[in-house]
Parts: structure tokens; C-alpha cells; sequence
């Protein structure tokens, strides 16, 4: 064995497993027991119980799934991570920044760009935590909280979506959505420009929203929108949605499809939250470039 197994080995071994993976190794082998009558070829339980085992590791470790990323074998099945985490935990202040890595872009420009952009914002949230944090101690005190992390949208042989969400909490909560659409074949970041010709998808996709709400509205009681028509009386439609931005926040999903989202009060009232469109294809179809990734 080379020197360089020789370390992966070592750095493998030195990873310490967390007690849940105990509890999984335990009920996998109490159920093992129970299903004996009925055995599968070992080479099948042997794989899916290292898919287990490594799935579980990756989701309670951290540090486990940075240690394994770097092994070329298993490294090619890690997608998002959480790279680190602040946390502060006191009787009216509260934070919790997961900040995500993406590990396994061939592309490491790329990479790097997303990953110190990711470790920037969430770095630069926190501090600003702390700093306000100390201005409300300084001044007699007060409540305080802030929820960052991630989700990802989709994730298939072609697209990795991924949004980050921010929600900041004082008195009042607000909350925002950033997506990064890739391609993972080609290796490049999709903007919602390059997916069409022109920018007459502004006016298309904004026409299709506004037809939406206000469909939504009609519908459904529960349901308002800064539209006329969008539940809400005009003489109240002090900041009116008109049209989307050039650069609006969207994913695509694990279908294919184009979604739009709009952050808290964006578009409509706190209480409706972070919203979401999905645009039918059938209405983009004379402004896209191609079909490669809206179909």
C-alpha cells in the first residue's frame, strides 16, 4: 500500500463515529436476525448496509463526510455539505449559520468561487449577530435571532440546485431565498438570462405570475397577493408586483421545470412566507434558447 492509501487509511480510521451510527449498526443486525428465512445474496447486503452505514455518517459527521470526500472512490457521491456551523444559544439571542460546501465539482473554480462566497456571507452573518448582539447589551438588552442554512432543490444526473435561506428575527421575522443552479455536466453556473433568447422572459414569466395570484386568490381565501385582483383591496396596493427582476431567484426543478420564488413581503403579506411559481414550459417555449434544461 502507497503512502498515500496509507494516510486515507489512517485519517479513515482516526474519524471518530458517532454513537448513532452504534444504534444503526445495532437495528441493522436485529433486523439481519429477523429476515434470515429469507436471505439475500450477500454481496447485496454487504452493499446496502455500506450505503447505510456511509449515509449515516455523512448526515451526523461532518467531519466524517470532509475525511471521506477526499477519497477519490467515495468522494464522487458527495454532493453538498455542511462545510461548518455557528451557533449561539442564549436566553434572547439565537443563531444557527450552517454553511454548505459543494465537494465534488470537477469544475474547482468554480467550486472555490461558490464555497468562499458561501463561507463569506455566513462568516459576515455571524459577525453582524455578534456586533448587534453587544449594541442591544450595551443598551439594556432585547431579542434577537437568526436561522441561516440550506436546502437542496434538486439534485439528478444533470442539475444540483441549491437555496440558502436566511431568517432574521427581531420583533418581526423576514425571511430570503439565493439559489446556485449548475450544471454537472458541463460544470458551469446557470443564470436565468442565459436561458433565453432576449429579455422578453420578463415580461412573459411576469405575466404568467400575475395570472397566477390572482387565480390563487380567487381560489383560495387563505391565499392574498400584491396584485389587483390578489385578494387585497386596491386602495391597500401600496407596492404593487408588477414584473419579476432580471436576475429574480429561481431553481429548476428535478422535473425540469422553471421556478421562480420571491422572498417574505416581496409579493404578498409576511404571513404568506417565501412564495413560489413554477412557470409551464408551454408559456416559456418561444423565449427559451433550448430545451437542455426547461422541458
Amino acid at each position: 500500500m502507497d503512502e498515500k492509501l496509507k494516510e486515507l487509511e489512517k485519517q479513515y480510521n482516526e474519524v471518530p463515529i458517532p454513537k448513532e451510527l452504534d444504534f444503526v449498526v445495532e437495528n441493522a443486525l436485529k433486523q439481519g436476525k429477523k429476515k434470515r428465512k429469507k436471505r439475500a445474496p450477500q454481496w447485496l447486503l454487504g452493499s446496502a448496509a455500506a450505503a447505510m452505514l456511509f449515509t449515516a455518517g455523512l448526515n451526523v459527521s461532518p467531519a466524517m463526510a470532509r475525511t471521506l470526500s477526499d477519497i477519490p472512490v467515495v468522494g464522487s457521491v458527495v454532493k453538498v455539505l455542511t462545510w461548518t456551523e455557528y451557533e449561539v444559544k442564549e436566553e434572547t439571542y439565537d443563531a444557527n449559520i450552517k454553511v454548505p460546501s459543494i465537494e465534488n465539482l470537477e469544475n474547482k473554480g468554480l467550486a472555490n468561487a461558490l464555497n468562499e462566497k458561501y463561507r463569506s456571507e455566513g462568516k459576515a452573518l455571524y459577525n453582524d449577530f455578534v456586533a448587534e448582539v453587544g449594541d442591544l447589551k450595551a443598551n439594556g438588552g432585547g431579542h434577537l435571532g437568526v436561522d441561516s442554512g440550506y436546502d437542496v432543490k434538486t439534485d439528478n444526473d444533470q442539475i444540483l440546485s441549491i437555496g440558502r435561506y436566511t431568517v432574521n428575527t427581531v420583533g418581526s421575522s423576514s425571511t430570503t431565498m439565493h439559489y446556485d443552479t449548475i450544471d454537472k455536466q458541463n460544470e458551469i453556473l446557470i443564470t436565468l438570462p442565459m436561458l433565453f433568447k432576449d429579455n422578453s422572459y420578463i415580461k412573459t414569466i411576469s405575466e404568467n405570475i400575475t395570472e397566477q395570484m390572482r387565480k390563487q386568490a380567487a381560489s383560495d381565501s387563505d391565499k392574498t397577493y400584491w396584485v389587483k385582483g390578489g385578494g387585497i383591496p386596491d386602495e391597500e396596493l401600496f407596492d404593487e408586483f408588477k414584473v419579476i427582476k432580471a436576475d429574480q431567484q429561481f431553481y429548476i426543478s428535478d422535473k425540469g421545470k422553471l421556478v421562480i420564488s420571491f422572498d417574505k413581503y416581496e409579493v404578498a403579506p409576511g404571513y404568506m412566507g417565501v412564495v413560489e411559481f413554477e412557470i409551464p414550459t408551454d408559456v416559456l417555449k418561444n423565449d427559451l434558447v433550448s430545451s437542455n434544461y426547461i422541458h
